[in-house]
């Protein structure tokens, strides 16, 4: 007893050499348990990420193994080079902005659309060890950064109406309400228990009601059961090296390689900045230590992604929720990668959930983004027009990049008109051209 205690004791100080997390007034168990509430608070992505990306064609079954992987490898890469409680996973956006904007709507190859995540995740790291995205970053106005999340929040919330089943095409309107089906209804059923979940406070609970609604499609007949519960998980190969970069090299596609690259910077930015305050891993001068490192691995595990088959991996805003438990470093990270890595025996039952079943979660996920909208100042004209165009458009046109276009356009041309000109730096110059030009090739 006395020995297996050591053994322990000998463990625990190991881990502590590597992450630290004693210097960060943390411990092994609260690590842990920060580990495990980020892995319920995402691990809906398992279910929806590959039900959005097989909308463009590509193998679903090879995609949930892809989407673990993914996950597993960018969270053990951030754990290791960061040492920080953070996640990644495919995002929530980016995804539907590949599959129904770049797929579907620029009617691109999804191996073109891996090329332009792998591109765009390049220019991300080029940048980052640059520095030269410390210039991009001060350039873009916060009010426009901000309206893209909100943006984006209705483009998901969206295409999540619209895998419910919840609106339809309709020639005289556009769309119209859909009729209501038991799937649908099973669906609204999913939308009202996240919502519940959500006001409750539960962890897991956007997992939870996935489960739920399966379970229930299962019971009423409309999904099959697997024929295994636990088996080898489906092979990567139908999407993994798939990318086509020569493909993707156009010039009609830089409007989404910035967006990719622009989203994916600036969420990234933004929310790690926001937690690493709330965790006190600043400096004296207010600099977030390891900011640089942390860039690196978010960089880097999207250009893993796109080799593996699957859009932009970026850091998962669900991480606040272990944060949020007590995590504090790199060990709570490794926690959340090892229990993905675990699902991957479970990818028979993985692959039973319906996307009506799944695509409430994207209604939520907008619900989250469409929030930050309150930090815009819509007493300023200037600033008003040129959110509620970026707002309005991405769900409009069914595309980020070009509602990104319009914002910065009309950012650019409100200050014109007001002789606000010194407002506007050489790089947002910059990027107000090539929007120009991103919109006349498209």
């Amino acid at each position: 007893m006395i020995a297996q205690k050591e053994q322990i004791n000998s463990s625990l100080s190991f881990l502590d050499k590597i992450f630290k997390y004693t210097e960060r007034g943390s411990n092994a168990k609260t690590e842990i348990i920060g580990g495990v509430t980020t892995f319920l608070t995402m691990a809906y992505i398992v279910f929806v990420n590959p039900a959005i990306l097989a909308d463009a064609g590509m193998d679903k079954a090879a995609l949930i193994t892809v989407t673990i992987l993914a996950t597993a490898i960018g969270t053990l890469i951030f754990a290791f080079v960061a040492n920080a409680p953070f996640a990644l996973a495919p995002g929530m956006g980016l995804n539907a902005f590949f599959t129904y904007s770049l797929v579907m709507g620029e009617g691109i190859h999804w191996t073109q659309a891996l090329g332009v995540v792998f591109i765009s995740g390049m220019i991300f790291l080029i940048l980052a060890v640059t520095g030269v995205r410390k210039y991009i970053a001060e350039a873009i106005p916060k009010e426009l950064s901000v309206a893209s999340a909100a943006g984006i929040g209705l483009f998901l919330s969206f295409v999540g109406l619209k895998g419910m089943g919840v609106i339809v095409a309709n020639e005289s309107t556009l769309v119209a309400l859909g009729d209501f089906t038991p799937t649908v209804l099973i669906a609204l059923l999913g939308l009202l228990l996240m919502g519940i979940f959500e006001v409750k406070k539960v962890k897991g609970g956007i997992l939870i009601s996935i489960i739920i609604t399966t379970v229930i499609s299962i019971a009423l007949g409309y999904v099959e059961l697997p024929s295994a519960i636990i088996s080898a998980p489906p092979s990567i190969a139908p999407v993994a090296f798939k990318l086509d970069i020569i493909g993707a090299l156009k010039l009609s596609l830089i409007g989404p390689i910035f967006s990719f690259m622009f989203i994916d910077m600036f969420d990234s930015l933004a929310f790690l900045i926001s937690c690493c305050k709330q965790m006190g891993l600043e400096d004296k001068d207010g600099n977030i230590k390891g900011l640089s490192r942390m860039l690196y691995a978010d960089c880097t595990s999207t250009l893993i992604g796109a080799l593996l088959g699957t859009s932009t991996v970026t850091t998962f805003g669900e991480s606040a929720a272990g944060i949020a438990a007590g995590a504090r470093t790199g060990l709570a990270s490794v926690v959340t990668a090892g229990l993905f890595l675990v699902t991957l025996l479970f990818t028979p039952l993985l692959g039973v959930v319906p996307g009506y079943a799944a695509s409430p979660a994207l209604v939520l996920v907008g619900v989250f983004m469409f929030s930050s909208i309150r930090q815009i100042d819509f007493n300023d004209s200037k600033v008003a027009v040129s959110a509620f165009v970026t707002i309005l458009l991405m769900p409009l046109t069914y595309s980020i990049s070009i509602g990104l276009c319009f914002g910065f356009i009309s950012y650019i041309v409100m200050h014109i008109a007001a002789k606000e000109t010194n407002k506007i730096s050489v790089t947002l110059w910059i990027i107000g051209a090539l929007s120009v030009i991103n919109l006349m090739l498209s």
